[in-house]
């Protein structure tokens, strides 16, 4: 039986309310629906003065009064992404499957997402598996309003529970691993001096790929992990967190990160690369797909907005991967500045990653 979930998504020149109307028409017709149980629905930042009649119209349309979601630095679906354009995404849940502000405790999943300034530390304890991300933009800025029960929330914040399904969860990297943690012996500010008695920039260099040594530094791509916890496989579990080298400093042999480190931490080096991320995201999907022991009848990806088509140069080639794996599968998201996903017992904050979550439905 045809489980009753299906994505639209509309978008052109001006931030017209019509588009979140347009969503979700177009997902009631493909879930063979005329009203929804609920509705996840996101936007473009173009909304931001918009989104409480957006909100109301989406509600009006799906014949609820569950639509949740929250405005996005970009949107996405099953059917394409929307970046660089006034568009809206929406979910929609028929009977079967209820998303809805409901505790953990009586969830399957939780899905949350929220601004930088209203992110609730609890969510990385909590026992129950989220996914989710942070809205904001490159800057960590922005008004991005959030929206649950279809009203405008005052803080920005929403958690909502799944219920009725089974659910997988996987995140996918993006960089390629320049070389294992390494204890920093000495440490100045922002600066790296040594690595295990050798200089930090001479470690760094003697990492790189012979191609990139020859030429100028692309800093911008470059990467410093910090992992937690015990070091082995401390960067397969993903318990680490990223910083930008944003400097190398020929005179001292050092390089500067965008955080300060200390002495005993321990570091590896990195480089964003697509291959690389393309090899995450099929890794995440295969294992997401084998934890839940069957195919999928929708999912939810957050990519990183640094991830995106113009990290694929042009293309999202995420949402191409999960659609040539998944063909026919609903799914939706946005954009974030920090993926939710989780790690170990608990959930974690991810960079520069893609944090997926699949779901099938439970026989009623």
């Amino acid at each position: 039986m045809k489980v009753p979930i299906a994505t639209g998504l509309s978008y052109g020149t001006h931030p017209i309310i019509a588009h979140a109307a347009r969503a979700v028409s177009m997902a009631l017709k493909k879930a063979s629906i005329t009203h929804a149980e609920s509705v996840l629905l996101f936007m473009t930042p173009e909304y931001t003065d918009e989104a409480e009649a957006a909100v109301r119209l989406a509600g009006r349309t799906a014949g609820c009064l569950q639509v949740s979601g929250c405005i996005g630095y970009g949107i996405l679906t099953d059917h394409d992404w929307v970046l660089d354009s006034p568009g809206v995404a929406a979910m929609v849940f028929g009977k079967g499957t209820a998303i809805s502000p409901i505790t953990s405790e009586t969830a399957d999943a939780v899905i949350s997402f929220s601004t930088p300034h209203d992110f609730n530390p609890n969510w990385l304890h909590d026992t129950t598996p989220h996914i989710g991300a942070i809205a904001s933009d490159p800057l960590g800025q922005g008004n991005y309003k959030h929206w649950q029960g279809s009203q405008i929330k005052a803080n920005s914040s929403v958690e909502l529970g799944i219920t009725n399904v089974n659910a997988a969860f996987s995140v996918a990297q993006s960089f390629k691993i320049l070389t294992l943690p390494r204890v920093i012996d000495a440490a100045d500010g922002l600066d790296v001096v040594s690595i295990e008695d050798l200089p930090a920039l001479d470690v760094l260099l003697d990492a790189l790929p012979t191609s990139i040594k020859n030429s100028d530094l692309p800093l911008h791509m470059l990467l410093g992990g910090v992992t937690f916890g015990r070091p082995d496989n401390a960067i397969d579990e993903g318990r680490f967190h990223l910083d930008h080298i944003i400097s190398t400093n020929p005179e001292s042999h050092s390089i500067t990160l965008t955080s300060e480190l200390q002495p005993g931490e321990r570091l590896f080096l990195a480089i964003r690369d697509t291959y690389a991320a393309e090899l995450g995201m099929k890794q995440a999907i295969e294992t997401a797909t084998k934890k839940l022991h069957g195919s999928p009848d929708f999912g939810l990806l957050f990519p990183c907005l640094g991830r995106g088509p113009s990290f694929y140069g042009g293309r999202d080639r995420d949402l191409e991967i999960l659609t040539e794996t998944h063909p026919g599968m609903p799914f939706i998201g946005f954009y974030g500045n920090g993926e939710i996903g989780p790690l170990k017992d608990g959930n974690h904050t991810y960079q520069y990653s893609a944090s997926l979550g699949l779901f099938k439905v439970k026989d009623t």
